[in-house]
């Protein structure tokens, strides 16, 4: 049986997709990070920054291709295609989630 998308996952890919940065923002935990190929960013403040440069400001979309659970209960391993002005191509992120919020991601 397939992994269900957790709802905090579907909200980063949702509001990613439909450039709502507001949505996006408000899909993670007060103090959230994002590790993305080693470079870091914390906070709102941080993954705004980040959203901006990486993300919404290229116009990124995500497509998951698979999602597995990690190595505890809110971990997920999402495999992901992505397309838009920046990165393209498939790729890994890894999701803590808290309830119905992203706590941290690690893209690799």
């Amino acid at each position: 049986m397939p992994t269900p998308t957790p709802a905090a996952i579907l909200s980063f890919i949702d509001t990613t997709n439909a450039e709502d940065t507001d949505g996006f923002l408000a899909s993670f935990t007060a103090d959230a990070s994002i590790d993305d190929g080693g470079r870091t960013f914390h906070g709102v403040e941080g993954i705004a920054d980040w959203n901006e440069s990486d993300n919404i400001g290229k116009h990124s979309r995500f497509d998951v291709v698979e999602i597995a659970e990690g190595t505890s209960a809110d971990e997920f391993v999402v495999t992901m295609d992505v397309t838009g002005d920046g990165y393209n191509g498939i790729g890994t992120m890894t999701f803590v989630v808290d309830g119905d919020l992203v706590r941290s991601l690690v893209i690799t």
